[in-house]
This record gives structure tokens, C-alpha cells and sequence, in this order.
């Protein structure tokens, strides 16, 4: 293996400013290894006074980044202004889910405490953006140190309701949830209804849940473990051209209503399949 050795510099020692690092951001916001995120608006003026340097979105389910960049240390103003412009964008679009975004170019111990202490009870993320200088040439590289974000374990206490409050909160996820249900061959399937999802038990396990989204839409979601599973999942959505979302907690997320899943029943059904039986070498 051919190794090369570099050194870190510092981007203004390298003759470049932070707006070089947001346009880079902007452009390439995959950059920054939080998805296939979309770029939707950079120094966006806020009602407060300053500008947000960089909003992104994920299409898949429209969760917000409030991206704040500075090169350096950082320091006490950029973690106010990162949870400032955070709190501005949640309070505009309450049904979304919103993530503090700090990049830098170094996190000094004291303020990394503070970041993570806030991040108890703020969904903040922590960026660290390398600039490596290896024979005159220059590598950007941008690592996480702080993500905050978990999904809930099936022990984690739920508020567990009923289905009336569900036919109140959202009747078309409902209703979702029972077309979805008959394209599947799994016996001993029983429904769950909490607070914040409906879940398909499925042998004792919480298979799927459901969200809702703005009507008609849900959210259905899955995890899967096995990696050779994943792939024939991956394939059965893409031959179909299906947008979905596989992320690093091996979660499966999908939006759907009615039209969508009676259009595709056949994909869910495969889908469902490949969870619930062992592959074989023509799958």
C-alpha cells in the first residue's frame, strides 16, 4: 500500500476564506457525510439580524441543516449563532425536523464540553474541516465528532395510544397502514400505536412504523441489518425507480400514501419478502 504523509494547514494560511469553504459546501453539500443532502439557501438573512451561512434540506423527508462555517478555533459567538439560526428555522417550519450544524476548523476542549453539553438537548452537530497539504497538493476533509442524533431502541419507554387518537391525528395513515398490511404474508400481525408512530409487530418485533407527513403522505420506515439483504432491497427500489433513503442507522425510510402503494404493491411485497426469508444466490 502506497502511504502518503501530509500536514494540516490552516485555510487562511493556504490564501483561501470561509466564503471559499461555504461556496465548496454549497456546491458539494455530500461534502460533509450527512446524506444526499440538497442545497437550499446560503447567507440567508434572518429576522434576528446576521445571516445563516449555508440551509440544507433532505428531500426525503424534509429535515432541515442549519449550517454555520467558520474557519479557526471556534469559539462562544459561533455556537450562539449556530443554536440562534437553528431556533429561527424551527419556529418557520415547526413540522420539520431541524439539526444545528457547526463547522470548524478546530474544536477546542472547552467548547467541545459546552457543544456537547448543549447537544443533550439540542439536535447539534459537530463538523471538523481538515485541509492537508500533501507534495503541494492540498486535500479538504471533513470529519464528524459530535452527532448527537439516535434512533430510539425498541426498549426506549413510548407514550402508547390508541387507534382513535391516530384516526384524529392523521386518518390517512391510517388507512395506509391497512392497504400496506395486505401485502403482507406474515401471519400474527399486530399494530402498536404510540404518540410519535404506528409500528407493524411482526414475531414479537417492531417490523415496521409509520409517521405521518402532510396529507395524503406517511413516512414508512424499516431497519435492516444484513448487508446482503440491504443491496436486494436497494435493487427491488431502484429497478422500480422508488425514491427512498438508507441511512447509517441501516434505517429504510420511504414516503407513500395510497395511489403509490397500490402502484407498487408488488415492490412491497418482494420488500417484505427479502426481510422475512433467507436469500438465496438468485435473489
Amino acid at each position: 500500500m502506497n502511504v502518503k504523509f501530509g500536514k494540516k494547514v490552516f485555510i487562511r494560511n493556504a490564501g483561501k476564506d470561509e466564503y471559499w469553504l461555504q461556496d465548496l459546501i454549497y456546491k458539494n453539500p455530500s461534502i460533509l457525510g450527512l446524506g444526499d443532502l440538497q442545497s437550499l439557501n446560503k447567507e440567508k438573512k434572518q429576522s434576528s439580524g446576521g445571516r445563516l451561512d449555508i440551509l440544507l434540506k433532505d428531500s426525503s423527508d424534509n429535515a432541515m441543516y442549519e449550517v454555520e462555517v467558520m474557519l479557526g478555533e471556534t469559539d462562544p459567538s459561533h455556537i450562539i449563532r449556530t443554536i440562534e439560526y437553528w431556533d429561527n428555522e424551527k419556529r418557520k417550519y415547526p413540522q420539520r425536523q431541524h439539526y444545528a450544524v457547526l463547522i470548524a476548523e478546530s474544536f477546542e476542549r472547552r467548547y467541545f464540553n459546552v457543544v456537547q453539553l448543549l447537544s443533550l438537548n439540542i439536535p447539534m452537530i459537530a463538523i471538523q474541516a481538515d485541509l492537508l497539504e500533501i507534495n503541494n497538493e492540498y486535500i479538504l476533509n471533513f470529519t464528524k465528532i459530535l452527532d448527537i442524533y439516535e434512533e430510539p431502541s425498541d426498549e426506549e419507554e413510548v407514550k402508547i395510544v390508541n387507534e382513535s387518537t391516530w384516526v384524529k391525528k392523521s386518518k390517512w395513515t391510517i388507512a395506509t397502514v391497512r392497504e400496506f398490511i395486505k401485502y403482507l404474508a406474515n401471519e400474527n400481525i399486530k399494530l402498536n400505536y404510540t404518540q410519535s408512530y404506528v409500528s407493524l409487530i411482526i414475531n414479537g418485533h417492531n417490523a415496521y412504523c409509520f409517521d405521518k407527513r402532510t396529507q395524503p403522505t406517511s413516512i414508512l420506515w424499516f431497519n435492516v441489518k444484513d448487508d446482503e439483504k440491504v443491496e436486494s432491497i436497494k435493487r427491488i427500489f431502484d429497478d422500480k425507480g422508488i425514491v427512498y433513503k438508507y441511512d447509517r442507522y441501516k434505517d429504510f425510510s420511504v414516503n407513500v400514501d395510497l395511489e403509490m402503494l397500490k402502484k407498487n404493491q408488488d415492490v412491497f411485497s418482494k420488500v417484505n419478502a427479502v426481510i422475512f426469508k433467507q436469500l438465496t444466490q438468485t435473489d
